[in-house]
């Protein structure tokens, strides 16, 4: 016993003694950032902050699990220019991921940087760095990104020992001598186009298209020309070729004159021999020559056109002229973005996303829902954030005015119950926005797509989400100002948070944008009569919407074209007929008989849907109003009542002369 109690202080002490060293490794990784951001100026501020938590709130970093390292730094696009110093970035020996891509640093690479031990994957690309790459490189190195930089001197022989190397990409750079003997049992993206180099390509990377070696004039074997086998005249070198701009990083260079058809000539022997040639001989070889440099300048003129016809708004990014696989489905939001106008994308005040075009176009994405609208789709970026996109279609206005009508989505877009638009893109072609991801899905699919899973929505939950839903389109209303409406409201622009009690109203304020003649059939039944003739959505056309939103949400019966025909599920209309034929409870979803002491819950929502989906548009609440009489259903507790089973009635049934 005694034993036991002298351990006891010796386990304390060891606690406490990696406590403080984790304390301390911690406080070393920040210091080391924030000397790196004092340094090294940004046109963007990054919000470091020594009196805030680096791990939870620095805009960037990211830590291991445990809080304790800094593991991941993550700063495209904030505007870094200048050198990097030696002896901070350098310091963080856990980090694993870096990423300063598109920024305008310059300068030497410190070493210490790459030769961190536990560097995995590094992001360097479209900055101006010179100097030679450091050649002591992280044994741990998977993916290594250096173009479309000002690097000289070798391609270090130290990347020979990257048994992890996955990818490799350092073309655009000033590059010389020869390729090394890469390890390339694993890589499976390899480009050095756009340097200086030399010599024949190593029989390892052969496999690998033209596209990853041209642009070398001294570079040989496959997939280029062959070696020469005896020695030659070295060829005239093409003129140096300077990095691109980051706006014109994607376009491929010129060709050089190299490339060019070269007028025939005539060997030596020939030469002499033109001497015994008639006149009429020679007027016929000379028609003969004009004839075929004609025949070739014209060629070279078609092939150049095709090439400007291929690098025009058709061009996809990523795909051509990247070198870079694509995993994404064919049906992709960055099909039609010009490559001239990247990193465009304009993100809203408040907005902490680090990410820029490039990596939404390269994210990996599937679709989650085609609206009237456009398509949306669920992006993963390379650090693991989820947004969503929607890719907009049809849309009629020009840039002032969609950027005009971006600005007051944005700001009508802060409240807990409107999904804010974090960030939009705007081209010729291309429209984008993007929001917050909601692992809750949607209502529409809560409701009708959770049959086999047995998930069902209870009461408890419904009344959230309709109480939550009606806050939010009346902030809508009110902060968009009489006239701005949300034009298509439906269960599947309703969004819910994990816990399926919260939601967020989504996709509205688009409908001044689109050329849309006809609302779209899977939408003709939240359409308010009216609507049929005017075309127009109007804010009482919108609580007629939120009243066929209620209505759904209470019968488990989605306003749907009727199978084999042209007309619409009316649901008031149906409620109606039910509620008069004194079938009221027939009107319910099944799914909420379960649950004891709701009926008169329900009754009350009942009538304010349909107070809702009268016919007269005036006769309809404001949506103020209709927030008002759900509170009302539960005055004291709406936002934190008690489970479904223990429901009581709390408030005085409204009229219910609608229902005789």
């Amino acid at each position: 016993m005694k034993l036991h109690n002298s351990s006891a202080p010796l386990t304390v002490l060891l606690f406490l003694f990696l406590v403080s060293r984790t304390i301390a490794d911690l406080n070393i990784d920040k210091q080391a950032l924030l000397n790196f951001a004092a340094v090294v100026p940004h046109s963007r501020k990054i919000n470091w902050k020594s009196s805030s938590p680096i791990c939870s709130s620095w805009v960037g970093v990211s830590c291991d699990p445990n809080g304790t390292r800094v593991i991941a730094l993550r700063l495209p696009g904030v505007g870094l220019y200048g050198p990097i110093p030696a002896n901070t970035l350098g310091k963080l020996d856990e980090l694993t991921i870096l990423s300063l891509r598109s920024n305008f640093l310059n300068g030497s690479l410190p070493s210490d940087i790459l030769s961190l031990r536990s560097l995995q994957s590094v992001h360097l690309q479209q900055n101006n760095f010179s100097g030679d790459i450091p050649s002591s490189l992280s044994p741990k190195l998977s993916f290594l990104d250096l173009s479309f930089n000002s690097f000289t001197g070798n391609i270090p022989d130290s990347i020979q020992n990257l048994a992890y190397l996955t990818e490799l990409d350092l073309q655009n750079n000033s590059l010389s001598g020869p390729i090394p003997l890469v390890n390339a049992q694993r890589l499976n993206h390899f480009n050095v186009s756009y340097n200086h180099l030399n010599g024949s390509i190593p029989s390892s990377l052969q496999k690998f298209p033209v596209s990853s070696f041209e642009g070398n004039s001294m570079l040989c074997g496959s997939p280029l020309n062959q070696c020469s086998m005896s020695p030659s005249p070295s060829p005239s070198p093409s003129p140096a070729y300077l990095p691109p701009s980051p706006s014109q990083a994607y376009f491929p260079p010129p060709l050089s004159p190299n490339h060019l058809p070269i007028s025939p000539t005539f060997p030596p022997h020939k030469q002499r021999a033109k001497k015994k040639l008639t006149m009429g001989a020679i007027i016929a070889i000379a028609v003969g020559s004009s004839a075929v440099l004609f025949l070739a300048v014209l060629m070279t003129l078609l092939l150049c056109s095709k090439k400007k016809c291929g690098s025009g708004s058709g061009v996809q990014l990523g795909k051509a002229h990247s070198g870079v696989r694509s995993d994404k489905p064919r049906e992709d939001f960055s099909s039609g973005v010009q490559v001239a106008e990247k990193n465009k994308l304009v993100f809203f005040e408040g907005c902490s996303y680090n990410f820029d075009l490039e990596d939404l176009l390269r994210a990996s994405a599937e679709v989650v829902g085609k609206g009237s609208y456009g398509t949306t789709y669920k992006a993963i970026l390379e650090e693991g954030t989820t947004v969503v996109v929607k890719r907009l279609k049809e849309v009629v206005v020009g840039k002032r005015e969609f950027e005009q009508q971006m600005e007051t989505v944005g700001r009508v877009g802060r409240h807990p119950n409107v999904m804010p638009l974090r960030a939009y893109f705007y081209s010729k072609d291309e429209k984008l926005l993007v929001c917050d991801y909601l692992r809750g899905g949607s209502l529409s699919s809560q409701l009708h797509g959770n049959k086999e899973t047995g998930r069902t929505l209870d009461w408890e939950s419904r009344l959230k989400i309709c109480l939550g839903a009606a806050r939010g389109v009346a902030h809508i209303h009110s902060a968009g100002g009489a006239k701005f409406t949300h034009g298509s409201i439906k269960s599947s622009n309703v969004l819910l948070t994990q816990d399926l009690r919260g939601c967020r109203i989504s996709d509205f304020g688009l409908t001044p944008l689109m050329g849309l003649p006809t609302i779209p059939l899977r939408n003709a039944g939240y359409r308010a009569p009216e609507m049929i003739e005017t075309k127009r959505s109007t804010q009482k056309s919108d609580v007629y919407s939120f009243g066929v939103l209620l209505l759904e949400i209470l019968t488990g019966k989605a306003p749907a074209q009727s199978p084999g025909h042209d007309d619409v599920v009316d649901l008031p209309r149906w409620v109606q007929s039910v509620v008069r034929e004194e079938w009221t409870a027939e009107v319910f979803d099944v799914e909420l008989m379960m649950y004891q002491n709701i009926e008169e819950e329900m009754v009350q929502m009942l009538q304010i849907a349909m107070a809702c989906v009268e016919k007269v548009p005036e006769m309809r609440p404001k949506m103020e109003e209709v927030v008002k009489m759900i509170e009302d259903i539960r005055p004291s507790d709406t936002d934190n009542g008690p489970s479904s089973k223990d429901n009581k009635s709390r408030s005085p049934t409204p009229p219910t002369s609608w229902l005789l």
